[in-house]
């Protein structure tokens, strides 16, 4: 194992550590990394991240009201989303992150700290919420998803973008940009190298499309299904909170 990997594994998953200590633990991975985030996007993905995003926005059409993107970090997706009368809110756990994306520009945007497994947001007053490349981050999936049901209207949507499982061909050329070239593009360019081996293996431990799909049925949701993006590489994940949802 190498000194990379040994000090991951002491800081992430591999001993019994409190939901409280892996949840600042990953806040502080995010707070790190902050400053070169959006380049690192651009980096890893050879800048194809930007046409997932495109394609969560487009498949959000027609879906207006009140909008949160949660773990929004830099508000490069909520920009994107921004427009047709929507009311938007950035939700991410980490305030540096939201601070290195506050631009001037951005006055219709609401900026707001909170946690997936907590939000602090009243029950049935959202209609669209989305979340890019951060669910597989929370600490409890269950609970996170079930704080989004919660918040979610009656017939209110949830989209979620996160790397999946690529097909078969593409798996080994994946993992091996995964392992070797990422790492060391984290200790280039942002000199978080152990923050991005926790990314990858934060990746690998998620569950693959239709394990997840079922995680997203079994918290309630209705209409669900997943689309892949670049043979798998990616996947959008959609679910409804149903109209005569009655847990609230």
């Amino acid at each position: 194992m190498t000194a990379a990997r040994h000090a991951l594994d002491e800081s992430f998953g591999h001993q019994q550590v409190t939901s409280d200590e892996r949840r600042g633990r990953i806040r502080r991975v995010f707070d790190t990394i902050a400053p070169r985030y959006d380049l690192m996007n651009d980096l890893m993905s050879f800048g194809i991240h930007r046409l997932w995003k495109r394609t969560l926005v487009r498949r959000c059409d027609g879906i207006h009201g009140v909008v949160v993107d949660l773990a929004g970090g830099t508000g490069d997706v909520a920009r994107r989303l921004d427009g047709c009368g929507r009311r938007i809110t950035v939700c991410d756990p980490s305030r540096e992150m939201m601070l290195r994306g506050r631009r001037p520009a951005d006055k219709r945007l609401r900026w707001l700290a909170g946690e997936a497994e907590s939000l602090p947001l009243a029950n049935n007053s959202v209609d669209l919420l989305t979340i890019s490349f951060g669910i597989r981050n929370v600490t409890q999936l269950t609970a996170a998803l079930a704080e989004i049901q919660r918040v979610l209207a009656p017939g209110g949507r949830f989209v979620c973008l996160e790397f999946s499982r690529p097909h078969a061909w593409l798996a080994p050329f994946y993992d091996f940009f995964s392992w070797q070239v990422i790492p060391r593009l984290g200790a280039a360019i942002a000199q978080a190298p152990i923050a991005y081996q926790y990314l990858v293996e934060s990746i690998r431990r998620f569950p693959d499309q239709r394990e997840f799909a079922g995680l997203i049925t079994a918290a309630g949701f209705t209409e669900v299904r997943w689309e892949n993006l670049s043979c798998g590489i990616a996947c959008l994940h959609f679910g409804t909170k149903p109209n005569d949802w009655s847990h609230a």
